[in-house]
């Protein structure tokens, strides 16, 4: 479904990550949310590869990439290690220094990316998140119902990962159902690859481990780092029908962690590049070649 684009297997310190390259021109790096895999950019990458070297993962734990074995500190889900995989995935392709958008986990491994290795991005786009420092630290009735994944992920195994695994396709649909606004955004042959990694109970396991590292290590790592600002250029999409769009005054967070931040809503739901591409790919354009 990525046409002309070449998939390779790249070893990483601890992880082997599944990856797909394509296009010509400055890298940029596209990374994936929960509950999907480097696939949700199948409508924008095939685009952006008119103009860029664009470089899609599945970040550990997720797609086809590797499960690397847990650890009581949830250390090897945490953003600081699934951060760096992408920076070693980058420098074994050969680049330096590029191009970075994350959309949703993508975006706080982006985020994390941005915080221990500034350097090698130039600019990056975070896709309908805030940080998950803020949106622990104002948690309220309305943050836990809407986003009970994050407190029912976190639980100690297997308790969630036996409820999933019991119907994965049941849960999959449901959780994309109820976060997408636009009908139909996903081809149902992308479905059912997301449905065919995610029944691996594998990925069931490792995506409830990138949750229990939000909630503990990740959390520590963000308290520590307060008040280290992003200096790159960011930019910031939220759905405007989403829970992120409709909770947070997007950019205003943003500016407690970074000094230089754009951005804008999009007349969607949780899954921007899917439910809105034409949008996605023209301020994401705008912004990237805002300095040509």
């Amino acid at each position: 479904m990525l046409k002309n684009f070449i998939s390779k297997k790249i070893k990483t310190t601890d992880a082997l990550i599944n990856t797909k390259i394509g296009g010509t021109g400055p890298p940029i790096l596209l990374m994936h949310g929960y509950p999907q895999t480097h696939l949700m950019w199948h409508k924008i990458a095939p685009l952006l590869s008119k103009e860029f070297t664009v470089i899609v993962t599945d970040l550990r734990g997720y797609g086809d990439s590797s499960k690397p074995e847990t650890d009581n500190r949830h250390i090897v889900y945490s953003k600081k290690r699934m951060a760096l995989d992408q920076v070693e995935v980058m420098k074994a392709l050969g680049f330096e220094k590029f191009y970075a958008v994350g959309h949703d986990r993508g975006a706080r491994v982006l985020h994390r990316m941005m915080i221990d290795n500034q350097n090698s991005v130039k600019k990056a786009v975070f896709m309908d998140i805030v940080p998950t420092l803020t949106m622990y630290n104002t948690a309220d009735k309305n943050f836990a119902y809407n986003y009970y994944h994050w407190f029912f992920l976190t639980q100690p195994y297997d308790f969630p990962e036996r409820l999933i695994g019991g119907n994965p396709e049941y849960y999959l649909r449901r959780k994309i159902k109820a976060w997408g606004k636009n009908k139909d955004f996903i081809p149902e042959e992308v479905f059912n690859e997301y449905l065919r990694c995610f029944s691996n109970k594998e990925t069931i396991h490792a995506s409830c481990e990138d949750y229990r590292a939000s909630f503990t290590i990740d959390l520590e790592h963000d308290k520590n780092d307060y008040g280290k600002k992003i200096k790159n250029p960011i930019y910031v999409m939220w759905g405007e029908y989403g829970f992120v769009g409709n909770n947070y005054q997007v950019i205003d967070v943003w500016k407690e962690y970074a000094t230089n931040v754009k951005g804008r809503g999009l007349p969607c739901g949780h899954y921007i590049p899917e439910e809105s591409p034409v949008e996605t790919l023209k301020f994401l354009l705008e912004f990237l070649n805002e300095d040509k």
